[in-house]
């Protein structure tokens, strides 16, 4: 059969190589995303799992599929790794959706590649079925995210700590172009497969900018914007990703690669709870700093295309990345403004991000619920405060805090009828501020079952985070903040 796939970046020179899956001795479906595959308009519906299964293993690969690994560098932990590339991931092709939209589609724990650099080039289980649970519950909270589109069972045991069952995900993205890709044909000094490259992402990406005069230094500036608002949106759900490496980094704007990535209980910015980031380098509170340091790691692998000459170019690119923290700060205020249920009225931008920074600072003191503090506020537009009282150890906690957020709400209602009001801003607040996220200790609990061949906590635990926003009757569990003993000792483990 065949999926329509196109291969416009294997056909460029140069950019990875082709390579053929492992075969999987038993495979067997485990997770299947029928509402993505419809998204896609993929032709297979009907089809029954077993077929799927070979099908999104690898073992029968679509007619029109074109296996291929990508080539990329990457920062890892600070440190540079001039050659990277996908050691267990494979490029099957690229579709166009029914909206026109060109997406890849991609093996993820599918063998070694000639990148795999001695790993075996496989993945178990349970870390794909958290790539399945992270993504479509980023998805679900309207945050731009990879899609799982299938995770199938290998019938392999995968060698770790221990041997874990193994697993083969297929994946879908706006495209695998990272900023470690960049950085790949730039420390080769191969200035025209960056130029090449470049063009692609333009194309790919920014199809307004093609052709244009400045357009390199116009799509750097996309990617800036792009990567803010991604990052002031995992700030707004208190999402840790883990590892911002820059081959974890993607010129598309999507979140990518869910490896130690984790969401915040207790509101800490210097949260981390991967057990590689031994120095806190990608804590919590670090994330914009951290996409604003790999966003410089790919202005310096574009800095020739910016200007012929060196000096102009580098100032160029500085004056996009000092930017930054203004960018950076225009989405994260929006997104706070959205929380709070407040509307931006001019002359208010310094109170209302004050008095977001000031809540924050009431959660962090008294370790507060981070996802329930938030929800809490359509409580309090309806006039009710004892539940976001009720989560601070002195109820009068933030009794300062509320009367000068009952000011702000009411400089906006003006003449308004006040219960009213209330009723309209306790709706917004409730349309932006979950009930539900993949809390970690609930995470676990289904990846401990799935590896024992159990998938109900799987599926009931997807089942809650695909509706964020509502109460789920009988799944009111899945809003809980884990004990405060078992949030504490909390830890994240690579896949790898």
């Amino acid at each position: 059969m065949k999926l329509g796939f196109q291969h416009t970046y294997a056909q460029l020179p140069g950019l990875g190589l082709d390579c053929a899956p492992r075969p999987v001795p038993q495979p067997g479906l485990l997770f299947w995303n029928a509402g993505l595959a419809r998204e896609l308009g993929l032709p297979l519906e009907g089809m029954a799992q077993d077929e799927l299964a070979d099908l999104f293993s690898g073992n029968a690969l679509p007619e029109d599929a074109r296996p291929f690994a990508q080539a990329y560098a990457g920062h890892q932990f600070g440190n540079f790794s001039p050659q990277l590339g996908d050691g267990r991931a494979l490029l099957l092709g690229e579709l166009l959706d029914p909206q026109g939209r060109r997406l890849d589609l991609a093996l993820k724990g599918s063998g070694r590649t000639p990148y795999s650099r001695g790993g075996d080039g496989l993945a178990a289980v349970g870390p794909m079925l958290r790539e399945v649970l992270i993504s479509e519950a980023l998805h679900a909270l309207g945050i731009p995210t990879t899609r799982s589109l299938a995770v199938v069972a290998t019938g392999d045991a995968v060698r770790r700590e221990t041997l874990l069952p193994g697993a083969v995900l297929a994946r879908v993205a706006a495209s695998h172009i990272r900023v470690g890709t960049f950085e790949f044909f730039a420390f080769r000094g191969d200035a025209d497969r960056v130029k090449v490259l470049c063009d692609h992402a333009i194309q790919r990406h920014d199809p307004d900018l093609s052709g244009k005069e400045g357009r390199y230094l116009a799509f750097f500036e996309a990617v800036v914007r792009r990567q803010a608002s991604l990052v002031a949106q995992w700030m707004g759900v208190g999402f840790l990703h883990g590892v911002m490496n820059t081959d974890n980094m993607t010129v598309s704007g999507e979140a990518i690669d869910f490896g130690p990535c984790a969401f915040l209980e207790g509101y800490d910015p210097a949260a981390v709870f991967s057990s590689i980031d031994r120095d806190g380098r990608y804590a919590f509170g670090n994330q914009p700093g951290i996409a604003q340091w790999n966003l410089a790691r790919l202005a310096e692998a574009l800095l020739p295309l910016f200007a012929p000459d060196q000096e102009r170019g580098v100032a160029l690119a500085m004056e996009v990345l000092e930017a930054w923290p203004q960018v950076h700060g225009e989405f994260l205020l929006a997104g706070w403004r959205c929380k709070l249920g407040l509307q931006a009225l001019e002359g208010q931008e310094g109170v209302d991000g004050r008095l977001a920074e000031d809540f924050l600072g009431l959660l962090r003191a008294a370790r507060v619920d981070y996802t329930s503090a938030w929800r809490t506020l359509g409580a309090v537009a309806e006039g009710d405060e004892a539940p976001l009282r009720g989560l601070f150890p002195e109820p009068s906690m933030p009794a300062a805090w509320l009367v000068r957020y009952r000011d702000r709400c009411r400089l906006e209602d003006g003449e308004e009828d006040a219960v009213e009001a209330g009723r309209r801003r306790a709706a917004a607040v409730r349309l932006i501020n979950p009930v539900t996220i993949p809390r970690n200790h609930r995470v676990e609990d289904a990846l401990s079952a799935a590896g024992l061949g159990d998938l109900g906590p799987f599926g009931q635990l997807l089942r809650a985070i695909r509706a964020p926003y509502a109460s789920l009757l009988g799944g009111e569990h899945f809003a809980e903040p884990a004990p405060a003993e078992v949030a504490a000792g909390y830890r994240t483990f690579c896949g790898t």
